[in-house]
């Protein structure tokens, strides 16, 4: 990432595209081709995610060994922690600099390292260490899912040929981690706790192979600049346009961490998008921990049977990519009827559905959770209520997701990069308090101020549909993403880097 390195740049060959149908262009590959990678994409990134919450069924036999204790605090929780705020730091300092290096290798290169940091998981032989290595197999993780959402974006042009694969990519992203402790629980009943590590080796290195033979480059500019390369070594002045624009290493780095928390502490949507957003992650990996209590000590289960419950949560989130198409095609239905650029989707139809999402099946799903907690009520009767979290929780983060995206467009990577640090640091920290709510407030009462606070939060993209063209009028940022559609559907020139906001 830097300078433009030719001496002669105003005189530079650009290299672009040969025409609308060059057959390198990703776009233009055929749909097999297409689905092939998104599903080895997706598949690691839905195997990594696990990783995350594996071992959460095994903490008992890991505090055992390490001499940890959980009776004043989940101290078992800290290596879950640390690899969630692994994410945050390498989603902001690492991700960036990886950027001009294209999905292929970043994929590939991230992936093995990943590998590499599960063998201390499963030799560690104290507890700091399992709390470090995780933090770096967090990160990986982070980067190998934002990764498989690129290679998406870089294979399907249009908004409706992504909408099936990014409501997949949803799926993987919430499903590996709530599939965690139910992978992990047959495993821990039959091996030792460094088992569940030992397993993951072979399969994450199985994938590793099936990715090296089945993933190729799907990065535009990346594509072009091997053929500039090589017409630079016949002796032509030839360069890509993103090799012309290129910005210092320093700028991308502060623009990579500062853009974000502008938009986090300037836009009144991309702040409350994000409090919803990670909330609503953060109470999955608090099943992690709320389940097995509620299990344990309504039914006398054991921490491994518990975990089988998570099955509950997962099957929710399939059920959600579901209600994800139905929100899909509510948006595209609204161009119908948007008067402020017609023939174009409003974005807060990407809201409709995931606020029923958040009111009856996040919120509406916690209090089923809370009052069938009760001996006297058959374990279905709960598990019915995470299955009604599981659904909603894909709903709500898709479609505010979505909507984001579509409202800022060219500022839609900073702002989702503060999805990114909410949900990974409300993933980290929510659940060391569940014990003590938990215990304190009991199961009934705990898993109701969660729903309160879920419908509070509801309220959020209730004022966007609202109010959305007055609140998109007054951002700056969002401002200029709807002239910039309204310039690309009038077929003008956009002018986005000349009007681009100044940092």
């Amino acid at each position: 990432m830097e300078t433009a390195p030719c001496s002669d740049c105003s005189n530079a060959t650009v290299v672009d595209w040969d025409g609308p149908k060059d057959p390198e262009n990703p776009f233009n590959w055929s749909t097999s081709r297409k689905w092939l990678m998104t599903i080895t994409a997706l598949t690691t990134t839905f195997v990594a995610l696990m990783n995350g919450t594996i071992i959460t069924v095994a903490h008992e036999a890991i505090n055992e060994e390490f001499n940890v204790s959980d009776a004043t605090f989940p101290n078992s929780y800290w290596p879950v922690a640390s690899w969630t705020m692994g994410g945050v730091f390498f989603c902001l300092l690492i991700l960036p600099l990886m950027e001009d290096f294209g999905t292929r290798i970043t994929f590939l290169l991230t992936n093995f390292v990943f590998f590499i940091f599960i063998i201390p998981q499963a030799v560690a032989q104290n507890f700091a260490t399992l709390i470090i290595v995780r933090f770096f197999a967090g990160g990986c993780v982070a980067v190998l899912g934002n990764g498989s959402a690129s290679i998406i974006g870089n294979l399907f042009e249009t908004e409706m040929a992504r909408t099936k694969p990014v409501a997949l990519w949803v799926v993987a992203y919430l499903g590996g981690s709530s599939a965690g402790p139910l992978v992990g629980a047959p495993i821990f009943a039959h091996l030792s706790w460094r088992w569940i590590s030992y397993l993951q080796l072979i399969w994450v290195g199985a994938l590793l192979l099936v990715n090296i033979l089945i993933l190729k480059e799907t990065r535009g500019f990346v594509i072009l600049q091997r053929r500039a390369r090589k017409l630079r070594e016949k002796g032509e002045n030839a360069y890509t346009q993103h090799e012309l624009q290129a910005e210092p290493l320093r700028q991308v780095l502060l623009t990579s961490i500062r853009r974000p928390f502008k938009l986090l502490f300037t836009e009144y949507v991309v702040f409350f998008s994000t409090l919803w957003s990670a909330f609503t992650v953060g109470t999955l990996y608090l099943f992690t921990q709320s389940v097995e209590q509620v299990f344990v000590g309504l039914y006398n289960w054991t921490p491994v049977e518990a975990g089988y419950v998570q099955a509950a949560v997962f099957i929710g989130e399939v059920c959600g990519w579901f209600f994800s198409l139905i929100s899909a095609r509510l948006y595209f239905n609204s161009s119908k009827r948007n008067k402020e650029i017609p023939e174009t989707p409003i974005p807060e139809a990407r809201l409709y559905l995931s606020v029923g999402g958040g009111v009856f099946g996040i919120a509406g799903g916690m209090f089923v959770y809370a009052w069938t907690s009760y001996p006297s009520m058959p374990w279905i009767a709960p598990a019915v209520g995470l299955w009604m979290v599981g659904m909603g929780s894909v709903v709500v983060v898709s479609g505010i997701a979505d909507y984001v995206v579509d409202a800022y467009c060219k500022y839609a990577g900073s702002a989702m990069a503060c999805f990114v640090v909410g949900e990974n640091t409300v993933s980290a920290f929510l659940p060391l308090a569940t014990s003590s709510m938990y215990n304190t407030l009991g199961f009934q009462w705990a898993s109701t101020l969660l729903a309160f606070i879920s419908l509070l939060l509801t309220l959020a993209p209730l004022s966007f549909i609202v109010w959305g063209k007055s609140i998109r009028e007054r951002s700056p940022f969002m401002a200029e993403a709807m002239l910039d559609k309204r310039a690309d559907l009038m077929g003008e020139p956009s002018n986005g880097p000349a009007r681009e906001i100044k940092e």
